[in-house]
């Protein structure tokens, strides 16, 4: 996948289990914090750059700019130890952030370039940019709404993305390419698509497409928990968004 610009970072390494990632930012040690920074903009800021272009009706160019001039200043000021999770949901005091950011940009004159000190990382606009051309229509009157579903959409691609890569070290490839054939490229159309349908796709018995759906299915969902939970301000946080994501119970 060819990135456009050179922004944004891994975040493979951060602890998942230990403190949320909005809690780590505030970490004394130097390296958690910076794990716990670069997986926050990782998490959002594609939601972030989408946003911008629909609420904002910004350019491609000036949304690029005016997303890493945004995390850019999270990174310098004590954005992160103002956010109050007894108030509202993280991804909510992020948004209204950015609109405040966004208006007083728009406010200011004589503006500098944009873009800020985010070396290290890199950001896939191409990407972004083409997700958000291919999407359905952009619900002006509620873009809260659309905020989450970005949010969503970005946390499913990067927990295949981490799926994928389990399945590799594991020597699980099958597994991963049933579930991507089945579960993330299924054809939309009134015939199901069925297992049997993939066990002759894959020359496979039935019995194991089954088997390969269901450790792959596990995994996905314990990743996309283990996601929740790191951007999750709080347990009661995490249990609602894992209840409305996935269902049943957060575990």
């Amino acid at each position: 996948m060819e990135q456009d610009t050179d922004l944004g970072g891994p975040i493979g390494s951060f602890p998942l289990t230990q403190l949320p990632l909005v809690q780590a930012t505030a970490s004394p040690d130097p390296v958690q914090r910076h794990q716990a920074l670069a997986a926050l903009i990782e998490y959002y800021w594609k939601p972030v750059y989408k946003y911008l272009r629909v609420k904002w009706r910004t350019s491609n160019e000036e949304a690029k700019d005016l997303t890493q001039e945004f995390f850019a200043r999270t990174l310098e000021k004590s954005f992160f130890e103002k956010f109050d999770p007894a108030r509202a949901r993280f991804r909510t005091y992020l948004r209204i952030a950015v609109d405040g950011f966004a208006n007083n940009e728009r406010k200011a004159a004589g503006r500098q370039k944009r873009g800020g000190n985010l070396q290290g990382r890199s950001f896939d606009f191409a990407q972004a940019e083409e997700e958000l051309l291919a999407g359905a229509d952009h619900p002006d009157a509620d873009l809260d709404r659309f905020f989450h579903r970005e949010w969503v959409r970005s946390l499913f691609g990067l927990a295949v993305e981490e799926l994928r890569g389990r399945c590799r070290e594991s020597n699980k490839d099958l597994s991963f390419l049933l579930f991507q054939r089945y579960d993330l490229e299924r054809p939309s159309s009134d015939v199901a698509f069925t297992y049997e349908e993939l066990a002759q796709e894959f020359q496979l018995p039935i019995t194991q497409v089954t088997n390969h759906l269901a450790y792959a299915r596990r995994e996905f969902r314990r990743i996309v928990l283990e996601k929740l939970r790191a951007t999750s301000a709080s347990d009661e946080e995490f249990r609602a968004e894992a209840r409305q994501l996935l269902g049943g119970a957060a575990s």
